[in-house]
């Protein structure tokens, strides 16, 4: 049985909503397993007050951190030190940085010196650097539960997929740089391959659950299912359409 990766989860309370924990914790479980789960903030506050139940629920714990200086965010500070204090111990493979705030980026940055993995899990209004520090980034807006006041991301159509030129770039680029001499590169190694030039790719920004979805609804590619090796499994193989045209 493969080994679970174990993770450390660190939540910045301020730049969070309980509403999207359950969805949050489902999908840092793709990851492995949260072995800590810590949130930060001044509980004093009463705008803190709908985490109550929340962490109760999902088995979080909250750490106090008074704020000391009108201005100053001590949260933040309290939340860096503590997360070293966890990467010093050992005994994590990853941490999810959970916050929309880029005074974070250096923190990111220094456990992926480290050897460890970090995915962040912010709104889409995140600063690019913090975005870029992670192996991976989530938009949080993608976890949120279809209702009235967070609606489900609609599906972008083949024409508006075709319009958002760094989406072409990136699939068309990713799928060279892992092609055989035909042309063709198996979905997985694209997947890797557009996961180290975009950490904050995901389908789901674009309304679609999986990247074989995606690719399918930009017509650009070709597709073609494989026997998977000796397994009875199948693989997806995608080419650039442009390659036959061409050829």
């Amino acid at each position: 049985m493969d080994a679970v990766n174990k993770l450390a989860v660190v939540i910045d309370a301020d730049n969070a909503q309980p509403g999207i924990v359950s969805e949050l914790l489902a999908e840092i479980a793709n990851y492995g397993i949260a072995s800590v789960k810590r949130i930060y903030g001044d509980w004093t506050s009463a705008g803190l007050t709908g985490w109550k139940e929340v962490l109760l629920e999902h088995s979080i714990q909250p750490i106090q951190q008074f704020a000391y200086t009108k201005g100053k965010n001590a949260t933040d500070s309290a939340m860096i030190i503590d997360a070293m204090d966890l990467l010093y111990t050992g005994n994590f493979d990853g941490f999810c940085i959970v916050s929309s705030d880029s005074d974070f980026t250096r923190l990111a940055s220094r456990i992926r010196e480290s050897g460890l993995t970090v995915y962040g899990f912010g709104e889409q209004k995140t600063p690019s650097p913090f975005v870029s520090a992670c192996d991976k980034f989530i938009f949080t807006e993608v976890l949120r539960r279809a209702t009235d006041e967070s609606p489900a991301i609609k599906a972008k159509s083949r024409n508006q997929l075709r319009q958002d030129s760094k989406l072409v770039h990136l699939l068309r680029s990713a799928c060279e740089s892992s092609s055989d001499d035909t042309g063709w590169a198996g979905l997985g190694a694209v997947g890797s391959n557009i996961a180290k030039q975009a950490p904050e790719f995901d389908p789901r920004n674009y309304g679609y659950k999986k990247l074989g979805e995606l690719v399918a609804a930009t017509e650009l590619f070709e597709l073609e299912e494989r026997q998977a090796g000796d397994s009875n499994g199948r693989a997806l193989y995608i080419r650039d359409k442009r390659w036959s045209e061409n050829g």
